[in-house]
């Protein structure tokens, strides 16, 4: 068991997209640092199930429901948090995903394949899978960053994708939204500087969710194709587990870590960033 940041204690983390695998295990841990904890996400009865857990095991957190391309249900969660809470000094953007209808079936062009092409995308698709992993970040951040910018020690921690990077076959739509993410924190982080918010973001690099499985697996569990492509590049030879993430994450949120860190996206991706191919 990790130590405990008591510095941490007592302060309140919104995180967006708070029942996915990786964003429930970063709100958990930051649970057991003492902080109170907002899950927000468009169902609530997932979020509920991760304040459940949390409850449970002697944290608090309470589950709102908003969707983060709608900045109204986004104005009254923050309303109802602020009641709630009556702070926040913690924001992790984790919203996002992916969709079928920004997804190519092929991995490069070919004329006379019978799967979905680049020229088979629909806009609204497109559209979506962007706006859901960048917009929603622009937005949530603009709704809550006035009440962060009232904390003693405001963060932001975004979350980004090795396909920032260099952009993963097949998922256009997404690989952009996540370079943009990059940018954006990058942007926000020199914007809010002499403010003392400082905003950061995390590169996971390949972990197993519900959002990637289809992709990764075949119906009996065994890797497919892509899987072992993203095995065979990853130096550690593995897909990462939630729990390599949240070290990163208490680091980028405790100013006594890393007060003079803004800016910056960290990848935690087992040395896939590292390696050549070669």
């Amino acid at each position: 068991m990790n130590p405990i940041h008591e510095n941490l204690r007592d302060r309140v983390a919104v995180v967006t997209g708070g029942s996915g695998v990786l964003c429930s295990k970063m709100a958990k841990e930051l649970a057991r640092h003492g902080v109170n904890i907002a899950i927000l996400n468009r169902t609530i009865e997932k979020g509920e199930s991760v304040a459940k857990s949390i409850v449970n095991n002697g944290g608090n957190a309470i589950a709102f429901a908003a969707d983060v391309l709608d900045k109204a249900s986004l104005e009254e969660a923050k309303n109802a948090i602020i009641n709630t809470f009556g702070r926040v000094d913690i924001l992790v953007n984790g919203a996002g995903g992916n969709h079928p209808d920004a997804i190519t079936d092929d991995e490069t062009f070919e004329p006379n394949a019978s799967g979905k092409s680049f020229f088979d995308l629909e806009k609204d698709g497109f559209s979506r899978v962007f706006a859901t992993n960048f917009t929603g970040t622009f937005l949530t951040s603009q709704v809550f960053g006035k009440e962060l910018l009232k904390s003693p020690s405001p963060t932001i921690v975004n979350i980004s994708s090795m396909s920032a990077y260099v952009p993963m076959t097949k998922v256009p739509a997404y690989s952009a939204a996540k370079s943009g993410i990059n940018n954006f924190t990058m942007w926000m982080a020199t914007h809010f500087a002499e403010s003392g918010l400082r905003v950061n973001a995390i590169a996971p690099g390949f972990f197993l969710t519900e959002q990637n499985r289809d992709l990764l697996t075949e119906v009996d569990g065994t890797y497919t194709e892509r899987a072992n492509k993203i095995i065979a590049n990853t130096p550690m030879k593995r897909f990462g587990e939630a729990k390599e993430l949240v070290g990163t994450l208490i680091w980028l949120v405790d100013e006594n870590y890393s007060g003079f860190v803004t800016g910056v996206t960290v990848p935690v991706d087992g040395g896939f960033m590292a390696y050549s191919g070669v």
